[in-house]
């Protein structure tokens, strides 16, 4: 008995513990959030790059696939007899984004939902109306007396961020949303007296205005959301985009709107459900980098480079299709160009230690007060 119990035996058989004190990272963190830095476009994980290359990153695929949208957009209501359709597209784009979303929340490791549905439904809600509101207008109005619309909503989107989540946000920022949004205006206006194909009407108006209080408000709600619980992009395509497959889907069996849609697209498949697809493969790869840049950057700044999207387009018509050209178009894309700059300097003059726009109007000030002493003298 002494033998098997023996000292040497007790120590032989004795368990340890390892005791380890995980970090306040640890603590606080959602067991199924990886990394709170983490960041996904499309499947790839864009975490390892710094901020400038993700940035550039996503203004690279929000021109490029949103100016593929924006052509595919055009050719399918160029179609004739289209036109009445427009909230059947949105809804065929709905269905599409869905699958789109589904197929890519798969490939990702962490499959479950993070933001509640309440707030998905009323993300489903707005986006319904930008999208499905802004389609429906271009049955109504041309593609200029749109972007003179469109391009208006970073003042709505600062209104929108004061109110939804209580932002504040400085001079310059107020005069870059001015100077693109009147450089836009400008732009457009030129387009139009140039090359006049007005034909806008009061449903028109009131339709693309509706969209654009909507577009205002659903990147700050987004922003809200994604920084709050630290949803994916996937995810908040998914979830938004098949909720308002719902609304959309049950507002046409409402007003009898689905069965001539249905009709008309079944006998020209290709250039309806064909273009539609291709459309909406462009604006889903689209909204994933839009998505991305909100949750890096904020609603103001990506409406900033959305807007600069729409000044890009009006550019490249000028490079592919052969229009009349007034100096007017010179001016107001300076004044885009000034806007730009306003913005980029907003947030980065601390980061870069560069002078606010106060401190500028008192050195000017002093400036001025020491040459007429100066001259007094």
């Amino acid at each position: 008995m002494s033998d098997k119990f023996g000292p040497m035996n007790y120590n032989n058989a004795r368990k340890h513990l390892s005791i380890s004190i995980p970090s306040s990272s640890e603590v606080t963190m959602s067991p199924h959030i990886k990394s709170v830095e983490e960041l996904r476009v499309l499947g790839i994980n864009l975490s390892s790059f710094n901020t400038a290359t993700q940035f550039g990153i996503c203004i690279a695929g929000i021109f490029l696939f949103h100016l593929l949208y924006g052509y595919l957009q055009e050719l399918i209501f160029s179609m004739e007899g289209f036109k009445p359709f427009g909230w059947y597209l949105t809804l065929v784009q709905f269905g599409f984004y869905s699958l789109f979303g589904l197929v890519e929340l798969q490939l990702t490791q962490d499959k479950r939902r993070r933001i509640p549905g309440k707030t998905y439904m009323i993300i489903a809600f707005l986006t319904v109306g930008t999208m499905g509101l802004s389609n429906t207008s271009l049955g109504y109005l041309n593609y200029p007396t749109q972007v003179i619309f469109k391009c208006c909503k970073l003042i709505p989107v600062m209104i929108g961020g004061i109110f939804i989540q209580g932002k504040r946000y400085n001079l310059a920022d107020v005069l870059a949303a001015l100077c693109m949004s009147l450089g836009l205006i400008w732009f457009t206006l030129a387009d139009s007296k140039v090359a006049p194909n007005f034909n806008a009407t009061v449903l028109g108006v009131l339709l693309i205005s509706l969209a654009l209080c909507a577009d205002a408000a659903i990147g700050n709600v987004q922003e809200k959301a994604m920084k709050l619980h630290n949803g994916s992009s996937s995810e908040m395509v998914l979830y938004s985009y098949s909720i308002g497959f719902g609304y959309i889907l049950t507002g046409l069996f409402g007003v009898g709107g689905l069965g001539p849609a249905v009709a008309f697209c079944s006998q020209h498949p290709v250039m309806t459900y064909g273009y539609a697809f291709f459309f909406s493969l462009t604006g889903y790869f689209g909204i994933s980098f839009v998505l991305a840049l909100i949750k890096l950057f904020g609603a103001l700044v990506t409406v900033t480079v959305t807007t600069g999207r729409k000044a890009m387009t009006i550019i490249l018509s000028f490079m592919f299709f052969s229009k009349p050209f007034t100096f007017q178009y010179i001016w107001s894309g300076l004044l885009v160009l000034l806007g730009i700059f306003l913005n980029v300097y907003s947030k980065n003059k601390d980061k870069m230690k560069l002078p606010s726009l106060a401190d500028l109007r008192n050195m000017v000030l002093t400036g001025k007060k020491v040459r007429l002493l100066s001259q007094n003298v």
